[in-house]
This record gives structure tokens, C-alpha cells and sequence, in this order.
């Protein structure tokens, strides 16, 4: 790899243990968190790391959800917001990056994680939403708002980022359609010039010149703006304090969280060596499957007690109208 990479092991609140790398640019005066997307892992992700921090001229992390490539622990929600803040809490404390220096980068499920930090860290340099979602169930049906059971409410969340934000989306893209990104930009409170790349579909976009000059383009914008929103930085012990902002948002999700107990985790990330670090290539999953399979169960779980009262007032209209037919007998 070489001495500009790190491959680090970072205890998450949740108890798991997440795989990062970071890719170190010297000089650089920005860093970017990146979120990837569903059907993969930092493995696959390396060289567009590389290339980016080349190209860009910036450090970048990226890192494993749990329960993907060598992290443990399971797949859910919860966990990926525990794993984006144990991510950025290891910029902040090893390499010394402050709130005003970082980038959230989100691609396609990873804008779920990256919009609820953003909403909540008020003095971010920028926010990339890449083929972002509205919503994990928005993605399936075109629902008209926001339901207990749903996942990834980034329609609700994007209103509370106060960061400059650049949205990329492909105008073919057939697995999340490009309205889900313009309606994320319309919803911004600091918009940029949004991409959306003619013909680009959910994984190629990183292909197109545009790409890569448009996002530059950004971040020469935000670097040279930064220094007109300097102000104290926000520690992230204040952080899950501030989730209650973008609770509020949230009734309770029965079924959709997987709480498990925490367990004791190392005060400090855990520095691999590189040839004790295999990158694993998980199986392709089925795009955007999950976390979307505990969604769909939940719908179900409505439909049929939906059903059940429509049965129910059915037989009751029925009842009535007996009622009605003996009162007109009696009264003839």
C-alpha cells in the first residue's frame, strides 16, 4: 500500500468493531469520511480512495459498516449511525481533524449514516450526497410520508443541515431514481450546484469527466469559504446529546432495530498490520436489500391489519343495512 495508508480497527458505542482505512495527502486542509454503499466494502473501495485523495488533494477515511467485510457485529441501522460517529470521532482524536476540516461523503445508503451526523454537527465544511435516498421505503413505494417503520429518513433529515451541500445523481439510475436526489436538493438549506449526470446509472458515475471536475470544483468552493464559518468547534462527546434534535422526527421503531447489549470496547483504535489485513469482497447482495428486508416486513405486518379493518367495516355496513331492511318491513 505505502506509508500514506492506514488501516485501523475502531470500537463502535454499539459494541461492534469496524474496519477503516485512511489515506493521508500531505498538506492537505480537507478530509473526507466517506459512506459507501450497500453491495460493498473499503476492499473494493481502496483505489477510488487513492485516486480521490490524489485528485482532490485531501485525506480520506472509509470504512466498513458492521457485519461488512471484516467488521463485526450485524447489519442495521442503528449500527451504521454508531459506525460513522466511531469513524469520525477517530479523525477528530488520531489525526487531529477538526469539525470545520471534514466532508461527509455519502453513496447511495450511505447518505442514511451521513445525513443524521450532518443534521447534527452544525459547522461541517460540506456534505456529498452521491445517488442519495429519500427514504429506505421511498426507494420501493412512492409514499407521500413518513412512516414509524421506515429507515434512512433523510427526506426528514436533510432540512437540519446547515453545511453547504452538493448532490450527484444519475439520470438513468434504475435502482434509486434521480427524484430522489433533486428532492434532497430542493430540501437543502445551503444548496451548490447540483450534478446529475446525463445517462449515469446507480454505479457508474464515478466514470464521467464531470465527476471528478465537478466535485473539485465544490471543494475549492468550500475551502476557500470556510474561514467566513469558523467558530468552536463541537466535541463529539455532544453528539449523541444532540441526536435528540433528529429524533423528533422518529416515533419508535418497533421492529426495525436490532438492540444489542454493548460491550467494553478499547479506548483507542487498534492500528493493523497491512499483511494481517485481507480485504474480503463480500457476496453481491441484492441491491439494496438490506437493510430494506425489516421495511418490508413491517409494511406487511400494516397491510394486514389494514386489511383486517376494511373486512371488519365491511361486515358492518352489511349489518346496517339488515337493520335497515327489518325497520322498512315493520314500518309497512
Amino acid at each position: 500500500m505505502g506509508g500514506n495508508v492506514e488501516v485501523l480497527r475502531l470500537p463502535t458505542r454499539r459494541g461492534t468493531e469496524i474496519v477503516a482505512v485512511y489515506v493521508w495527502y500531505p498538506m492537505a486542509t480537507s478530509t473526507i469520511l466517506y459512506s459507501h454503499g450497500n453491495a460493498a466494502d473499503i476492499g473494493q473501495m481502496y483505489e477510488l480512495f487513492v485516486e480521490l485523495s490524489v485528485r482532490l488533494r485531501l485525506n480520506i477515511m472509509g470504512y466498513d459498516y458492521s457485519g461488512y467485510g471484516q467488521s463485526s457485529g450485524k447489519p442495521s441501522e442503528q449500527n451504521t449511525y454508531a459506525d460513522i460517529e466511531a469513524a469520525y470521532k477517530c479523525l477528530e482524536e488520531n489525526y487531529g481533524a477538526k469539525q470545520e476540516d471534514i466532508i461527509l461523503y455519502g453513496q447511495s445508503v450511505g447518505s442514511g449514516p451521513t445525513l443524521d451526523l450532518a443534521a447534527r454537527l452544525p459547522r461541517l465544511r460540506a456534505v456529498v450526497l452521491h445517488s442519495p435516498i429519500l427514504s429506505g421505503l421511498r426507494v420501493m413505494y412512492p409514499v407521500k410520508r413518513s412512516y414509524w417503520f421506515d429507515i434512512y429518513k433523510n427526506i426528514d433529515k436533510i432540512p437540519l443541515v446547515k453545511s453547504p451541500v452538493l448532490v450527484i445523481h444519475g439520470t438513468a439510475d434504475e435502482v434509486v431514481d434521480c427524484s430522489h436526489g433533486k428532492r434532497l436538493w430542493q430540501l437543502c438549506q445551503e444548496k451548490y450546484e447540483p450534478l446529475w449526470l446525463k445517462g449515469g446509472n446507480h454505479c457508474n458515475l464515478e466514470l464521467y469527466p464531470e465527476y471528478i471536475r465537478h466535485l473539485k470544483k465544490f471543494i475549492s468552493t468550500v475551502e476557500k469559504s470556510c474561514s467566513f464559518r469558523n467558530a468552536p468547534r463541537s466535541s463529539i462527546d455532544r453528539i449523541e446529546q444532540s441526536r435528540q434534535g433528529t429524533d423528533r422526527f422518529e416515533a419508535p421503531r418497533k421492529s426495525s432495530d436490532w438492540r444489542e447489549k454493548p460491550r467494553k470496547s478499547i479506548d483507542r483504535p487498534e492500528k493493523l498490520k497491512i499483511h494481517d489485513y485481507k480485504f474480503h469482497n463480500i457476496d453481491k447482495l441484492e441491491k439494496l436489500r438490506i437493510p430494506f428486508d425489516q421495511v418490508e416486513r413491517s409494511r406487511k405486518s400494516v397491510d394486514y391489519h389494514e386489511k383486517s379493518r376494511r373486512s371488519i367495516d365491511h361486515q358492518l355496513e352489511r349489518a346496517r343495512k339488515s337493520v335497515d331492511w327489518l325497520d322498512r318491513i315493520r314500518a309497512g
